[in-house]
């Protein structure tokens, strides 16, 4: 069985729900998890390599460094030159890594780094003991069909794996695995980007990639407006708002709220959605989802092949009675 290394992410100080899933993914290659480890990249490590560690894996490995503070200070480079000491230094068979930003941007400069392949997008991945290699799966053509990729011999063989494509791995309240710290050197001429100023994103509720419940809208709706009622909805059901790259290219609703293989991967408990016809790029971002509840006027919208529940007719009908049947329940 392959030997597994995470990239594990910190956000604000804690171990981001992603590297869960990863973990996930890894136990698909291995199915012993000693044979998995975790890295982390970051200027203080306090608790997230504890957390780390109840993720069930092997052992966790520590690379702290000021340079890694915030990813690198915005520039990536010091995370890149940390993973690659670590991956000459243990030579793992595989390295995973999330289609964050994080991971997008870092992985593909550490496969340049080492001379190897890496794949990108990856929604299933295996382990083919006869090639001794990892058998990917990932979109092609725009989402509109699955390719299968084997890679050959090098190693590490790099894997960017899609988020929400795994359920999180179960915590282990007695963990097993050893921290391990790792020192590395990383000079300041390796960071030739300097991060100069950060603005959070102003955020009411929760975020569309947590939210176990998810409202959306698409082309259907006609214009901006429909979309107060279905944030009024999702309000209601305690979720997110979503919308298809119909609508945000069309100007009715903001960039960071669209789902799909440009925009967002999600996998709610309950995805609820009106007026989006179901094309494939929007369905590959939300492929995780646990129920699809769809409201369109067309009966032959690709989207009814995927949902659970589904409700053929005007929204502009359908939705105001479904809110006030939601908002009544929740008094009751």
């Amino acid at each position: 069985m392959p030997k597994v290394l995470i990239a594990g992410e910190v956000q604000d100080g804690k171990l981001a729900g992603v590297s869960g899933e990863l973990v996930a993914a890894a136990l698909k290659l291995t199915g012993n998890p000693r044979d998995v480890s975790i890295a982390l990249a970051c200027d203080d490590a306090a608790g997230s390599a504890e957390n780390a560690l109840a993720c069930g894996v092997g052992s966790v490995y520590v690379i702290e460094h000021p340079a890694l503070k915030g990813a690198g200070q915005g520039g990536f480079d010091a995370p890149v030159t940390a993973f690659v000491a670590l991956l000459n230094a243990e030579k793992p068979d595989v390295f995973l890594m999330a289609r964050t930003d994080f991971g997008y941007n870092v992985a593909p400069r550490v496969a340049f780094r080492l001379g190897v392949p890496v794949a990108q997008d990856c929604i299933d991945l295996a382990w083919d003991a006869a090639s001794n290699a990892a058998v990917v799966t990932r979109p092609v053509y725009g989402g509109n069909a699955m390719a299968v990729y084997r890679f050959k011999e090098q190693r590490p063989q790099i894997v960017i794996v899609r988020p929400k494509t795994f359920e999180p791995a179960a915590s282990n309240l007695s963990p097993v695995g050893e921290i391990k710290r790792f020192g590395v050197e990383i000079p300041d001429s390796h960071s030739r980007a300097r991060l100069v100023e950060s603005v959070k994103e102003q955020r009411a509720g929760v975020r569309l990639e947590e939210a176990q419940v998810v409202v959306a809208g698409g082309r259907g709706l006609g214009g901006p407006e429909p979309f107060k009622q279905l944030q009024d909805l999702a309000s209601v059901l305690g979720g997110a708002l979503g919308a298809s790259r119909a609508a945000c290219d069309a100007g009715w609703i903001d960039h960071s709220h669209q789902i799909g293989l440009t925009g967002k991967s999600i996998g709610p408990r309950v995805y609820i959605t009106v007026g989006i016809s179901g094309a494939s790029q929007h369905m590959a971002g939300c492929s995780g989802a646990k129920t699809i509840v769809a409201i369109n006027r067309d009966p032959d919208a690709n989207i009814f092949k995927e949902a659970r529940y589904g409700v053929v007719g005007d929204w502009q009908k359908i939705l105001p009675a479904f809110i006030e049947t939601v908002r009544e329940i929740k008094r009751s």
